[in-house]
């Protein structure tokens, strides 16, 4: 990445099944981009956004909920693989990052980052340093228990944030709306042709075609995302939020619920100033320019 924030090089490789792999393909894909490069390409470090609990010191992976490992040294092994500075961090802080140094936070230094896809992530950006708390666990706001006694997430509490306000939560009410028989229903169950099959995407779709439920499952769950984060900001009192994720592709389809709701549950709203909400702008680029700089610059 340039120091602008231009992705210069691109290249992927599927994650391996085995979680003791992912170094030894991380160092792949780097040799390969300096391959791919020109001879005076300089490369002062690397920058990995891992879905986990990342330490404070930005090195050891600590837990990550869909890849087999707990407390692995993931700086140390690719390091060694590479031979360069390797700086890791939660792939939500550092799409937050992205955001505030390229996107939709870049003229404020104080910004909220919710990203609503499959799970609900964040980051926070404040006085223009990445606020990581003291462990560096800090703004894993899908957890914030919404609901006492509510739905099971895969954390092990009930009632979070993620399991009415993501792509999950999306799909899963699609899906009882279709095993319900109800009427409304039927253009999606028309396109996805099973219930199993909906995807948020096909939800999202109908809903800009003007299908009626798909639009009241989308302000179902903008509903939800502004509620939470008028928590949020009762708390944080950030300038910018911005929103980014797969299920914020419906634009104003889901803004526009989550704005309304953002302002009638903030507390005491009318006597004060209130954030600005605004859809992200890197879209699923953010955690690659974000992890990236702060291999630059730490962030």
């Amino acid at each position: 990445m340039a120091s602008d924030g231009r992705i210069v090089l691109a290249d992927s490789e599927p994650t391996p099944g085995d979680a003791t792999g992912i170094a030894a393909v991380v160092a792949t894909l780097v040799e390969r981009i300096l391959e791919q490069g020109p001879d005076n390409l300089d490369v002062g470090g690397i920058g990995i956004g891992a879905a986990g609990f990342v330490d404070v010191d930005r090195a050891t992976v600590r837990f990550a909920p869909n890849i087999d490992w707990i407390d692995e040294p993931l700086a140390e092994a690719v390091g060694k693989l590479v031979d360069l500075p390797v700086v890791v961090e939660n792939d939500a802080n550092a799409a937050a990052w992205g955001e505030y140094r390229f996107g939709a936070g870049e003229d404020t230094d104080d910004l909220l980052f919710v990203t609503v896809g499959t799970g609900v992530g964040g980051g926070i950006v404040h006085r223009g340093m990445l606020f990581r708390g003291g462990f560096g666990a800090a703004a894993e706001i899908g957890h914030l228990r919404v609901v006492p006694d509510g739905r099971l997430c895969g954390c092990g509490q009930r009632g979070c944030f993620e399991q009415y306000a993501s792509g999950r939560a999306l799909v899963r009410d699609a899906r009882a709306r279709v095993e319900s028989d109800d009427p409304q229903a039927q253009p999606l169950l028309m396109v996805a042709g099973d219930g199993e099959a909906i995807t948020g995407q096909m939800v999202t779709g109908l809903a800009r075609q003007g299908d009626p439920m798909c639009v009241d499952l989308l302000r179902d769950v903008g509903q939800w995302v502004g509620e939470g984060i008028a928590t949020l900001a009762a708390v944080l009192d950030p300038r910018v939020i911005a929103i980014g994720g797969g299920v914020a592709d419906a634009g104003d389809l889901l803004l526009d619920p989550v704005r309304r709701a953002f302002e009638e549950h903030l507390p005491a709203g009318e006597h004060r100033r209130i954030a600005e909400l605004r859809l992200a702008a890197l879209g699923n680029e953010a955690g690659i320019i974000g992890a990236a700089d702060l291999a630059r610059t730490g962030g």
